[in-house]
């Protein structure tokens, strides 16, 4: 691992005081995109109304908001439509955070009760539905060809990222080039859409707008890299759901793979074993942790990350300077060094 890397890695975690910093140039668009959200997701059904004001509440990051935002001031946009695309964007990451909880059968999610938990999974998996097709209708008000082609897409290589992702859980076979196909379909496809929508909205070049999309890709790659690598080293506190529960979920991600594809006979066999256990209790939850940190997957799975964030600031400098790069830079920058 080379010395920048080891560098990176001892860095203190970046908080979310830190992204709200980051978005105080935008904080006026955020609050109109919030207000947007308001609007989009009330209803005359009170389950609907009840569930979407559950759901709406402002706890997230809104990084994919963030990046129609950003993008569109990168590229001296001056209309109000990256409002609208900014809280369509966030709907679609809603639905698929619904639907991932559902196959997960995960009941908590940034420290509060999932939907699924609290609604069950019938009511759950239809609003999930209902999410995914209503932004996709509303997107229609734009009349823009090329962005509802461009969620249209979207949603489907998401929703098929989560098929392969659940057809392949628990497969301890699973290569790193097929982890990162999944996490490029479910997670980095729609960062990337969210920066091409603003390139569309602000009339880039072919060349810029091809820039914008690679840049959001890479930086989606590095934050589901990083999301998967806190599973094992997060505080439960801060990331609002238990540490090692994709691993209790059957779901394989990177650190395993490496420890997987690259320890000794005998700690895969143990892994193996132990895995093939219906319902990982602690002790053999925390053996497997403990194979996994002693190999250096820990390191080398935030190393992957650092390779994706690098190209994200090589693609991002590529613009002429000025207050939006910058937050770009600083957000990809965030996103690395994050502890939730």
């Amino acid at each position: 691992m080379t010395q920048s890397v080891l560098s990176s890695f001892s860095k203190p975690a970046l908080s979310r005081s830190d992204l709200n910093d980051l978005y105080k140039t935008i904080q006026n668009d955020l609050e109109k995109v919030e207000q947007e959200l308001q609007s989009i997701s009330s209803s005359p059904n009170p389950l609907i109304a009840e569930i979407n004001a559950y759901l709406f509440q402002k706890t997230g990051k809104r990084i994919r908001p963030a990046l129609v935002i950003l993008c569109s001031k990168l590229l001296g946009y001056e209309g109000e439509a990256h409002i609208f695309m900014s809280a369509l964007v966030e709907i679609i990451h809603t639905a698929s955070l619904i639907h991932d909880d559902i196959i997960d059968n995960a009941n908590l999610r940034r420290g509060k009760e999932t939907v699924h938990a609290r609604w069950g999974p019938n009511i759950t998996v239809l609003l999930g539905d209902y999410l995914y097709i209503k932004s996709v209708s509303l997107s229609l008000q734009l009349e823009n060809d090329r962005i509802n082609r461009l969620l249209s897409d979207v949603s489907s290589q998401m929703i098929e990222g989560e098929l392969v992702e659940y057809s392949l859980s628990r497969n301890l076979n699973l290569t790193e080039s097929e982890y990162l196909d999944i996490i490029q379909r479910k997670t980095a496809s729609l960062f990337a859409a969210s920066c091409q929508i603003a390139g569309i909205l602000g009339k880039a070049s072919a060349e810029e707008e091809a820039w914008l999309w690679s840049y959001g890709l890479n930086l989606g790659m590095s934050f589901q890299i990083i999301d998967d690598l806190l599973d094992f080293k997060g505080n439960e506190k801060i990331i609002g759901k238990p540490v090692l529960s994709d691993l209790s979920e059957g779901r394989i991600t990177l650190p395993l793979i490496y420890t997987l594809w690259t320890d000794g006979r005998s700690h895969q066999e143990r892994i193996r074993e132990l895995f093939e256990r219906n319902n990982l209790d602690k002790d053999s939850k925390e053996e497997i942790l403990q194979i996994v940190k002693d190999n250096g997957a820990l390191d080398y799975t935030y190393q992957k990350a650092s390779e994706f964030h690098l190209r994200t600031q090589e693609i991002i400098s590529r613009f002429p300077s000025s207050p939006p790069r910058e937050t770009l830079h600083l957000l990809a920058e965030f996103i690395l060094n994050r502890e939730k």
